[in-house]
């Protein structure tokens, strides 16, 4: 199989599908890896680090596009990038569409085989392409969210883990599941005030066990959430429903009792945000305010971490790359319903039943098309 390897060009995205490891693995098996020229500089990978990897290195984007059998990304593509979809080709990539009609309707007019990276599954019914770059994210988050509570970035002035005789801050997240408890690790680290938020009250007590008095469980509903935010310094919103538009916990009438100058980064804003005043924002422009309350809602935060980013994606999504280009795309998906479960679009139809209840279309289940 010839697989494609682009420079990704969404906003300050500096990460990049696979590393020399995962071209070499590729070609060893038999591939051809069409490398676009500097597609790895962002990650600190070097053009002579895949050619040493028997990477062929192309000048022309244009080119590895064209003659790709299976395009290999990080993000989906954006619209300079729609031209180059051709029918039949497979993209194997993060592709969020449940909140996305016009790129979910670019793929399907084009009769792209879209295999996203976050509805995949394993044995287990875990999402082991989703889960290292949610933990990334959720590390960053605090991060993040630490730096824009100081007074000088528009926050409100808070040390995550205040001084002697000084309370810390309190930081809010807003589900339990992998972005959750990353986030928690690091704010309990840096000495905040935690209480994590979740529905599945089975996940709160693996939470409590976990962590013990350091942090605080909260069952959710509406009147706990509210009571929550009202009191934060920083929230996090750490919600996911594969594949799936992330439903709306905080609401703008929420959002009105909740301090001036506290924090809201909203993670799962990658699948339309689990805050009713979100939208996606990038590096460049990351923030807004929305009643005295600052907004983070980057959708690639990963991306500012690219070496750490890419060669944790690549231990995660190699094997599957591997799959695909050995067996092809039906003998694959038939052999392995875990990656069946990450197809998306096929010959011009919605496969995925989450995103296309999202957008209100039909959808086919893939063993009708394959």
């Amino acid at each position: 199989m010839i697989i494609g390897l682009p420079k990704e060009i969404k906003d300050n995205e500096y990460r990049v599908g696979l590393t020399p490891a995962g071209v070499k693995t590729l070609s060893d098996a038999g591939h051809t890896v069409l490398v676009e020229t500097q597609a790895g500089t962002g990650s600190g990978i070097t053009d002579d680090e895949y050619r040493q990897a028997r990477g062929e290195i192309i000048a022309s984007v244009d080119e590895v596009w064209a003659r790709a059998e299976m395009i290999v990304k990080v993000k989906e593509p954006i619209t300079p990038e729609y031209v180059r979809l051709r029918d039949g080709q497979l993209l194997f990539t993060y592709l969020h569409l449940a909140p996305a009609s016009e790129l979910t309707q670019v793929l399907l007019k084009r009769g792209i085989t879209g295999i996203a990276y976050e509805t995949i599954t394993d044995e287990e019914h875990h999402l082991p392409l989703l889960t290292p770059m949610s933990e990334v994210a959720g590390r960053m988050s605090i991060q993040v969210g630490a730096h824009y509570l100081q007074k000088t970035e528009g926050g409100r002035g808070v040390l995550m883990g205040g001084v002697p005789g000084v309370l810390p801050a309190k930081v809010v997240i807003i589900g339990g599941g992998v972005v959750g408890i990353n986030a928690a690790k690091m704010a309990v680290g840096l000495g905040a005030n935690v209480v994590i938020v979740d529905k599945n009250l089975d996940r709160l007590r693996y939470l409590d066990d976990v962590f013990g008095s350091r942090i605080k469980t909260l069952a959710s509903n509406p009147y706990t959430v509210q009571e929550a935010i009202a009191a934060a310094d920083l929230v996090i919103g750490a919600i996911l429903i594969p594949g799936a538009s992330a439903p709306k916990l905080v609401t703008r009438e929420m959002l009105k009792t909740m301090q001036k100058g506290a924090v809201i980064v909203d993670v799962a804003v990658d699948q339309g945000g689990c805050i009713e005043t979100t939208h996606p924002t990038t590096h460049s422009n990351p923030t807004f305010y929305v009643d005295d309350v600052l907004h983070y809602c980057v959708a690639n935060m990963p991306g500012a971490v690219p070496r750490t980013s890419t060669f944790a994606l690549t231990n995660a999504t190699l094997p599957y790359a591997v799959k695909l280009a050995n067996l092809g795309f039906k003998a694959a998906v038939k052999a392995d319903v875990g990656l069946r479960n990450g197809v998306n679009t096929h010959a011009g139809q919605i496969i995925y039943q989450a995103v296309a209840e999202s957008q209100g279309l039909p959808y086919k289940s893939i063993s009708e098309l394959i």
